[in-house]
């Protein structure tokens, strides 16, 4: 056996915890500098950021420009801004008043938009946008999803047959700042659940969705951009260490903001660390189009009708729980019959609870067990649940 064979690499941990969040190693990460020259297809690179010219983008071969963008998003900064990505101000605007629209028919109904990181009414929030864009004039929302760059990067980074969501974000003039967080999927989990999961599953969670906004007004610094962290996206066990104190003095210090022009667009790996700066402008109300775009793999391959698995087998659980069944017991027959995810959701009406996701319908089922439900009870509120998860 040669020493080259013998000598191996360690082998990468099976599951992560906040004891892996270690800050000297994330700083190592984060204060690299992005590579121009990695990046031929690029314009410029700006405080770490890569900026892109779309017109430039066009007239480039498109494997090689989606290539480019993976590596980008996958060990480069992992954030790219493309200007000009709507080159079409009227195409943009007329979609602003779409959203606008809406937005003024929330206010007049008195419904309050739930925010998973701000304060319910701070901001203005338009939940499943594209479906509510979509109703209100199909016409303007064909002119604005045919854009041929959020195809582009959505294509590069998913394959074919993602899934377009948006959420319309208005932060107001003196509306403060989030915190830097991770996101969809596994930053929507706190940390006990999220150390769960595998760490397989911490590398591969990225991969399955595309986080990006539309720029739908300029946005100076002061009406405060995005916040980003280049680069944050490779700590592996970075959805552990958002919360953790150091890790967020880390980001307030040595966070990047870059100013946007109406049209322009900004995409990035979910697992990069950011957060929606304060608008300490007077006048603007910064509107952005927030892009969530799933991978076709998210699903399964058959469909369940889970509230009837569950109600079926929910006296089974009560009986054998009455009988001493333990609760590993228990929950192995929740996991196997009831939706353990709480997604996807009309947070319009299912909105966050103490944390940032609604109860799913395994916690129902849990909470029913706990509190000694009837199996009526629980198929009311299995019923009621699934209601308020229809758009």
């Amino acid at each position: 056996m040669s020493a080259s064979s013998s000598v191996q690499d360690p082998a990468p941990a099976a599951w992560l915890s906040e004891r892996d969040c270690d800050l000297e190693t994330f700083r190592a990460l984060v204060e690299q500098e992005t590579d121009l020259a990695a990046h031929p297809h690029a314009s410029a690179v700006e405080r770490n950021v890569l900026l892109y010219d779309a017109e430039r983008l066009a007239l480039a071969d498109r494997r090689a420009v989606q290539a480019e963008l993976v590596r980008a998003l996958a060990g480069g900064p992992g954030i790219v801004v493309v200007r000009d990505a709507f080159p079409d101000p009227a195409v943009v605007d007329r979609t602003s008043a779409v959203f606008d629209a809406l937005i003024a028919e929330q206010r007049a109904s008195g419904a309050t938009a739930g925010d998973h990181f701000a304060a319910p009414g701070a901001n203005d929030r338009v939940w499943n946008a594209l479906e509510k864009a979509a109703l209100y004039d199909p016409q303007a929302f064909a002119d604005y999803y045919a854009n041929e760059v959020i195809a582009l990067v959505s294509s590069a980074w998913l394959g074919p047959g993602y899934q377009v969501t948006s959420q319309v974000n208005v932060v107001n003039p003196g509306g403060a700042a989030q915190t830097a967080h991770r996101d969809y999927h596994l930053g929507f989990l706190s940390n006990d659940v999220a150390a769960a999961y595998p760490a397989q599953v911490h590398r591969l969670s990225p991969a399955l969705t595309l986080q990006g906004a539309v720029a739908h007004c300029d946005m100076p610094v002061e009406s405060g951009p995005t916040l980003y962290l280049p680069h944050s996206q490779k700590f592996e066990p970075g959805y552990l260490a958002w919360r953790l104190p150091g890790f967020r003095a880390y980001f307030e210090e040595h966070h990047v903001q870059l100013p946007l022009a109406k049209g322009d667009a900004v995409f990035f790996n979910p697992a990069l660390f950011h957060a929606a700066g304060a608008n300490h402008s007077a006048d603007i109300r910064r509107m952005a189009n927030l892009l969530q775009v799933s991978s076709a793999f998210g699903r399964a391959m058959e469909t369940v009708d889970r509230e009837a698995v569950v109600s079926a087998v929910y006296p089974v659980l009560l009986g054998r729980r009455a009988e001493g069944a333990g609760e590993q017991w228990l929950e192995n027959v929740i996991a196997a019959s009831a939706e353990g995810y709480p997604f996807p959701t009309n947070l319009d009406n299912d909105p966050p609870v103490d944390g940032l996701a609604p109860p799913s319908q395994a916690d129902v089922v849990r909470r029913a067990l706990r509190e000694g439900w009837t199996p009526r009870t629980l198929r009311g509120e299995l019923r009621a649940g699934a209601k308020r998860r229809e758009s």
